[in-house]
């Protein structure tokens, strides 16, 4: 009967601790879970995860407790054999670094964002609007002889054409030359008439834009040029520099011809004429040729009899303007040419040229019947 062995109870023992196992399997399983959702749950905020990531561990901490505190009232004898405490105490810390290291990246990344100057907001300024671009420094193109700079090439290469005297774009009709294409476009509305440009106050149009503006200072009234010796102001520039030549007295313009000097070019082009023998300005009643525009107008009032030119104090009219100044003298008694042989005066200058044939004895008008000389163009007056 003492050999006997009874085993049954072995069997029951064996049941019970593979019971127990599978129940702290289960429990770490349910861990593993709670552990996965308050993970996932952490990205929500960076502000919340941090009172979170404090809850969680206090909870872990409870949960943890609670298995490792029942664990221990059902197998108080093998706590070593089974590791919960080695086990869950690893869960735990790396539960702890992953939760910094998460809370960490959103952090830096919520940095990234606010900061102005990330690589994303360059182009911002601190205030959040957009910095105003740096404008880029122009090239100047400067002219080897004269300095002149320019801002495009192209007009620098029109330019040195005047110092080389290179003149490429030429009038198909009169063959006239020029150095830049649209001084040949301004020519050539001379031959063709084409004036575009007009002015919107009187309709007068006018070939070039430039011409247009200068003629507006009409109707504005303005005079944006004032003399600096006198004070007084001028519509136009050129009327400017004449004017002022008649305080320095400066003739800039001089005949190759002849030598004589002009203070304006004008009058040089005028002059020129003289040796050209050009007239250019046709009469349209008898086909008679001037040299002068005004000669040209003075002649026209001899076949339409027209006086413009009236004495306001006497009413007496004159075809031309010079006639009534001198008329004028008559009035004031002015008599500004003297006689430098005799000292007497004299109203204009003709009457004074004709005295001075007195004292010469020079007789310069002669009959055209007898061929007899006179100093005066009346003989009678002698």
């Amino acid at each position: 009967m003492s050999s006997i062995i009874y085993s049954p109870p072995a069997k029951e023992e064996e049941v019970c601790w593979t019971e127990k196992e599978t129940l702290v399997k289960e429990e770490e399983e349910e861990k593993d879970v709670t552990i996965q959702k308050q993970v996932e749950g952490e990205a929500v905020s960076v502000k919340e995860e941090e009172k979170d990531v404090s809850v969680k561990e206090e909870e872990d901490v409870t949960v943890k407790d609670d298995a490792v505190f029942g664990v221990e009232d059902e197998v108080k004898e093998d706590e070593d054999v089974f590791g919960m405490k080695d086990e869950e105490g690893e869960i735990t810390v790396t539960l702890e670094e992953d939760e910094e290291e998460k809370a960490g990246e959103l952090i830096n990344t919520s940095k990234y964002r606010e900061r102005p100057d990330f690589p994303f907001d360059r182009r911002k300024s601190p205030s959040g609007k957009p910095d105003p671009e740096t404008p880029k420094p122009v090239t100047r193109h400067h002219c080897s002889l004269c300095g002149r700079s320019f801002t495009k090439l192209g007009n620098l290469k029109e330019h040195e054409k005047k110092h080389t005297g290179e003149k490429p774009f030429q009038c198909s009709q009169c063959g006239k030359r020029f150095s830049r294409t649209h001084e040949l476009i301004l020519h050539e509305r001379t031959h063709t008439g084409e004036k575009p440009h007009y002015c919107s106050q009187c309709g007068k149009s006018f070939a070039q834009l430039g011409n247009l503006k200068k003629h507006k200072r009409v109707h504005s009234g303005e005079k944006p040029y004032p003399c600096s010796h006198c004070g007084k102001n001028f519509r136009l520039s050129e009327h400017l520099k004449s004017h002022e030549r008649t305080h320095t007295g400066e003739k800039t313009h001089t005949c190759s011809q002849c030598g004589n000097s002009f203070s304006h070019l004008g009058n040089l082009k005028k002059h020129k004429r003289i040796h050209t023998g050009e007239k250019p300005y046709p009469c349209s009643h008898c086909g008679n040729n001037f040299r002068l525009l005004q000669n040209l107008k003075s002649h026209e009032r001899t076949h339409t009899r027209e006086k413009p030119h009236n004495c306001i104090q006497c009413g007496k009219s004159f075809s031309h303007l010079g006639n009534l100044n001198k008329h004028k003298k008559i009035h004031s008694g002015e008599k500004p040419y003297p006689c430098s042989r005799c000292g007497k005066n004299f109203t204009v200058s003709e009457s004074l040229k004709s005295h001075e044939r007195t004292h010469t004895g020079e007789k310069s008008h002669n009959c055209s019947q007898c061929g007899k000389f006179f100093p005066f163009s009346d003989p009678q007056s002698t």
